[in-house]
């Protein structure tokens, strides 16, 4: 009974956030409904500009496991060649 009432209340709280977006189509008014679409317009436009930032951080963060990969690469390689005639 716990875990419903706990989801339930999870529930409520997470409701606000999805009403959040404006349905601009809705405005009667042209100027409130163009300033709406101007908001949506500039908050689309940061979202995907953080997108892009956080795309290009992860191909930075994967060039630099591949370069570590093949350094680890040529040390196991080192460190076998020492001892062959052991």
């Amino acid at each position: 009974m716990k875990l419903f009432a706990m989801i339930m209340f999870a529930q409520l709280g997470a409701a606000p956030a999805l009403a959040a977006v404006e349905q601009c189509r809705f405005i009667q008014a042209k100027p409130d409904r163009e300033a709406c679409y101007g908001r949506q317009e500039t908050a689309l436009s940061a979202k995907h500009k953080a997108e892009t930032t956080r795309a290009a951080d992860d191909s930075k963060s994967m060039e630099s496991l591949e370069q570590m990969k093949h350094e680890d690469e040529a040390l196991n390689r080192q460190l076998h060649n020492i001892c062959r005639g052991c």
